[in-house]
């Protein structure tokens, strides 16, 4: 382990932001002069706004490696790493986690002025920290409900499981009623919603374990957009913010989350973008609603076994799952080769079914199937039977949602009902309109 870095107070309230720009010199993180940080002109919060044009490939900030927060730069990762294997868990986060407790709760901690920005994590507002009923009311079959349920399960057990034992065990740093559940919970939206994740490095085996999620002072604070304007680039010695196309003076400089439907950004970081900037957002038909759409359509007990051994042999050709999704973008199937051969398999007749299970090998029948990215335009080749069940899987989907599109379409078209609608209540509606349009479409494709 380095050294300990000097520690410094942390500042609260309207100084936090100069306090933090302060740190940044301080530690060695240098920014563009053509450059600042504001909460004027942003879509949100913090942001990163132009003062000057900029060119593609300018660098917009360099910071040094010892201003990151990890397991591996907090004054905890000897402990951290003599006890790793009491630490791991199903995230993989708690190494981090741990650090960000004992860091945020402490008043000399070098990170203060970082964490000031975000006092007491209050501003989080992820679907998790929203009331079931409003959960249930306002995301019902967007995937939010569920996966927020997931969420706050693996959080209870890893905090009972893992933490809590850690902290008891180091009353000398932790203090069980300081380091609470709730203060967890606050911390693992803070992860997800601002850490980043350093790739792999190219030569590195597919089977390799992901980095562990690392806190990045300053490049955390560009808000995302899908048509993004900037990039963080990674080196030995530092990480850099670069643009990626010309910025021109007064505009705010984006970075990217990835490529995020609009379902996953509010899940994961408590926002969406206005519907229709995502151009990454996507739609997902449960697979589990595919094998439903292909049973309401049979008559006889000996059809229903068929359609569940076809299910079954798909099951075990790894092409779909119970807890699986096909997942429907714009312009293209992300899953395609999943559905391609589900589609397929479904469709087949008795005899059919029957001599494709004597096949030796399905990987070449896979493999016929293409990539598992295909445009919308393929779904014109699918033969009748497949575009039928295609279309009742995706009317079955649309049933999920408490209200139809045209009942969306005339609350996002009315600009007073709009505006009287509370952030979580525009950010679920942005989220439930984007998924019905792109199912529309789809219904339109298989009609056709």
């Amino acid at each position: 382990m380095a050294s300990a870095p000097k520690r410094v107070r942390r500042a609260s309230g309207p100084d936090a932001l100069a306090a933090f720009l302060e740190w940044c010199d301080r530690v060695g993180l240098v920014r563009s002069p053509k450059v600042c940080v504001s909460r004027e002109g942003t879509v949100a919060d913090y942001g990163l706004i132009a003062k000057e044009d900029l060119q593609a490939g300018e660098v917009l900030f360099t910071i040094p490696r010892n201003a990151l927060l990890s397991q591996h730069t907090s004054p905890l990762s000897s402990l951290l790493e003599k006890e790793q294997a009491s630490l791991k868990s199903q995230s993989g986060w708690v190494p981090l986690l741990i650090s960000l407790l004992h860091e945020s709760t402490i008043s000399d901690s070098y990170w203060g002025p970082y964490f000031s920005l975000w006092p007491g994590f209050s501003t989080l507002d992820h679907p998790m920290f929203w009331s079931e009923e409003e959960r249930q009311r306002l995301l019902q079959g967007t995937e939010i409900p569920e996966a927020v349920d997931k969420d706050l399960a693996n959080i209870q057990t890893e905090y009972s499981s893992v933490i809590l034992p850690f902290l008891k065990a180091h009353p000398e740093v932790f203090n069980p009623k300081v380091h609470t559940l709730e203060l967890y919970k606050k911390l693992v939206a803070f992860v997800m919603a601002y850490s980043f994740q350093e790739p792999l490095e190219e030569n590195v085996e597919d089977e390799e374990e992901p980095n562990p999620p690392v806190m990045v002072p300053m490049a955390d604070l560009l808000n995302h957009v899908a048509n993004h304007n900037a990039n963080l680039e990674y080196s030995t010695e530092c990480l850099k913010m670069v643009a990626v196309q010309p910025i021109s003076k007064g505009q705010e400089i984006f970075n990217t989350y990835g490529q995020m439907a609009s379902w996953q950004l509010l899940h994961m970081y408590g926002f969406t973008e206005p519907y229709p900037g995502n151009r990454d957002d996507a739609a997902d038909i449960q697979m589990l609603t595919l094998c439903k759409a292909a049973l309401q359509a049979i008559k006889t007990d000996a059809e229903q076994q068929l359609v569940l051994e076809k299910w079954d042999l798909l099951c075990q050709m790894e092409m779909v799952g119970e807890e699986g999704a096909f997942v429907i973008g714009w312009e293209k199937v992300l899953t395609g080769e999943e559905l391609s051969m589900a589609l397929k398999v479904l469709g087949m007749t008795a005899e059919e079914f029957s001599m494709f299970k004597e096949q030796e090998d399905w990987e070449d029948d896979i493999g016929e199937n293409g990539n598992s990215d295909w445009t919308l335009s393929r779904i014109s080749m699918l033969k009748a039977s497949e575009k039928k069940l295609l279309f009742d899987a995706t009317q079955l989907t649309l049933q999920a949602y408490d209200s139809d599109l045209k009942t969306e379409e005339e609350m996002l078209s009315d600009q007073q009902a709009f505006s009287k609608l509370s952030c979580r209540e525009r950010f679920a509606l942005q989220v439930r309109y984007g998924q019905k349009k792109i199912l529309h479409q789809l219904l339109e494709l298989v009609s056709s």
